[in-house]
């Protein structure tokens, strides 16, 4: 792996610059957050954080993800069915039995 050093200076209040060669490879902007962290090798990570939107978190969860997962297997499986209309779809979900496992 190339090693390519930039400098940048301390400055008041702990600030710095971040080089635009950084700012381009983290894909951040002005307003954007970053983390910091070390590894094991004591060494200091910066990433962009990825904040999600309160109100979007639910998709996040890994409950959600398993689901969005299964269904995709399902339709690049051709385990699908269509509907003519939407009484007909609504019909067909009445049908399916109570699962009194399911999480809300």
């Amino acid at each position: 792996m190339d090693k390519t050093i930039y400098k940048t200076r301390l400055r008041n209040k702990g600030q710095v610059t971040v080089p635009q060669e950084i700012r381009n490879f983290l894909g951040i902007e002005e307003g954007d957050d970053l983390l910091f962290y070390t590894d094991g090798a004591g060494r200091v990570v910066v990433s962009r954080a990825q904040i999600i939107d309160p109100e979007q978190a639910w998709f996040w969860s890994g409950r959600w993800q398993r689901m969005e997962q299964e269904a995709q297997a399902d339709l690049e499986a051709g385990r699908t069915v269509e509907y003519a209309n939407i009484a007909e779809a609504l019909a067909a979900l009445d049908e399916i039995p109570a699962d009194d496992n399911a999480e809300d």
